[in-house]
């Protein structure tokens, strides 16, 4: 059974909800369809606000050949076969791509010739700045229509259609008696609102009354079902980044393959893998940070489907490799000492002295350069006086950093506490 948001899908733009500034009486992109001259176009907005719906409604009021692809699962490959297929129709094609941001440079590269021989009439929805997300080459062939958040109104009467319907199908009554938790939920997201409306609606096949109450208690226990964004989201992110710290690659991979199924950027997932290189792994494995940010560029570059071989390389090698988190427990505290102990300052001896006068004062004596010295070392005071034999680092029990301590208790001897 199609879900209430496929059904209630507007299929003209009298029955279109919101964007009135586009679609409405007189409207530039309304005039532009009426007349059946529309240009290549990237709607930008956030979610839920109709993007796919206005580029059905368009090819229906056309009556235009219509293809679609999702940036989440296609590649070059994909649109130069709809590129084919629209050149057997002469050119007038309507070519829609959601989630365009998603797209490489190299796919939307692959765009460029249809878009400017009008072979196809590219119609792209994202929810990022086009401006960043889109090649610029591309970007200049396409017209950017600015999708608002639907209003209060746009989602009440959204609700009222969706009522309408249940109790015309299901021969019951719905009263809708408080609105507030239907709508926050929602965010102005249409879709979200009529998914949230169906679960609480499902809960009986028995007249019901709805309430803040009501709907809350019934979203709370499905929130993962149509909340994205919401705690499942970062839930799943947790678990995958806790597999990856546990050393585990299967439940690296399973958590990373929800991911990916579920249409997450790849980048805020090596995003994340970048922080763990350092924060998990740090100086055990110096490589797993350099891999990581190769495995962010790589997916910058080549986006999905192909990049989720490079995120799965890169989590296996994360969760196998061995760890050591020093490196973040110097950091922090060494920011807790500098929250607790102020603005300590330079000793003379680290600080330049580029005037006559610094000098004169003593900045830089007895500065002892490095390099002047057996094995480009020599001891001398790093730190503020008042913190002299500081120790933030400390290596720990792994075979790299057990070389660094040999290191550090070889040269700073007496100093600190290695």
């Amino acid at each position: 059974m199609k879900p209430l948001a496929e059904i209630l899908r507007p299929d003209s733009l009298d029955t279109y909800l919101g964007q009135q500034h586009l679609v409405g009486k007189g409207a530039i992109l309304r005039n532009s369809i009426e007349k059946g001259q529309i240009p290549s176009m990237i709607l930008w907005g956030p979610p839920g606000v109709g993007k796919t719906t206005l580029a059905n409604i368009i090819s229906t009021t056309l009556n235009t050949p219509f293809f679609s692809l999702s940036a989440i699962n296609s590649g070059v490959k994909d649109v130069r076969d709809v590129i084919d297929r629209a050149k057997q129709y002469g050119g007038n094609c309507i070519l829609f791509i959601d989630e365009i941001h998603r797209f490489s440079k190299s796919q939307q590269d692959s765009l460029l010739g249809a878009v400017e021989k009008g072979i196809v009439t590219l119609i792209g929805a994202t929810t990022e700045n086009p401006s960043f997300e889109v090649i610029s080459p591309l970007l200049s062939r396409c017209q950017v229509y600015i999708l608002q958040e639907l209003d209060r109104e746009d989602l009440i009467s959204l609700l009222n259609k969706a009522k309408d319907y249940i109790e015309k199908t299901e021969k019951r009554k719905i009263e809708i008696k408080q609105t507030e938790s239907l709508l926050r939920i929602s965010g102005g997201d249409a879709r979200k609102l009529l998914n949230a409306f169906e679960m609480v609606c499902s809960q009986s096949k028995e007249d019901m009354v709805i309430t803040n109450e009501f709907v809350k208690q019934i979203i709370q226990q499905n929130l993962s079902i149509y909340d994205k964004k919401g705690e499942n989201h970062y839930n799943i992110i947790s678990a995958f980044i806790k597999s990856m710290r546990g050393s585990d690659p299967n439940g690296a991979v399973y958590w990373l393959a929800r991911m990916i199924d579920s249409g997450e950027d790849p980048l805020f997932i090596a995003r994340r893998m970048l922080i763990l290189a350092s924060e998990d792994i740090g100086n055990a494995n110096p490589n797993a940070l350099l891999l990581a940010n190769t495995c962010f560029d790589a997916c910058n570059k080549i986006g999905y489907p192909e990049c989720r071989i490079i995120l799965s390389q890169t989590a296996i090698y994360l969760a196998t490799s061995p760890k050591s988190n020093a490196s973040y427990l110097a950091i922090d505290g060494a920011l807790a000492e500098v929250k607790n102990s102020g603005d300590l300052p330079v000793p003379l001896h680290l600080r330049n002295a580029p005037t006559k006068l610094m000098k004169q004062i003593g900045y830089g004596n007895d500065y002892k350069y490095a390099h002047d010295y057996q094995d480009n070392f020599v001891q001398q005071q790093f730190l503020p006086d008042k913190l002299q034999g500081t120790k933030f680092y400390q290596p720990q029990e792994n075979t790299k950093e057990k070389q660094l301590l040999s290191s550090l208790k070889q040269h700073w001897n007496g100093v600190y506490d290695y």
